[in-house]
């Protein structure tokens, strides 16, 4: 089983993306934000998924949900660290990695 790291943008951009569901659409939205991206997470884990490169330099990118994006990297072949929760409806040019 693989190790997953979060680094500091992944939390934040997690957590923003939970409290705006919170504050615009309703727990159950929430919910299953957080169901998908532990389903992700999961997978990586568990070493059976590779998903996407992404055009950057190592990292891959998982769609979560239509409206997410995680951008993720290996860091040694059995730990993967989180990047990115992008919003898919922001400007790409500004997604720093």
């Amino acid at each position: 089983m693989k190790t997953v790291i979060w680094n500091d943008l992944a939390v934040r951009d997690y957590h923003e993306n939970i409290d705006y569901l919170l504050r615009k659409w309703s727990d159950k939205e929430a919910i299953a934000f957080i169901n998908d991206v532990e389903s992700v997470i999961f997978d990586l884990k568990q070493g059976n998924v590779e998903f996407k490169e992404s055009g950057y330099l190592s990292i891959r990118q998982c769609v979560v949900c239509k409206q997410i994006t995680l951008y993720y990297k290996h860091i040694e072949s059995d730990t993967i660290e989180l990047l990115r929760f992008w919003n898919n409806y922001q400007d790409n040019k500004k997604l720093k990695l």
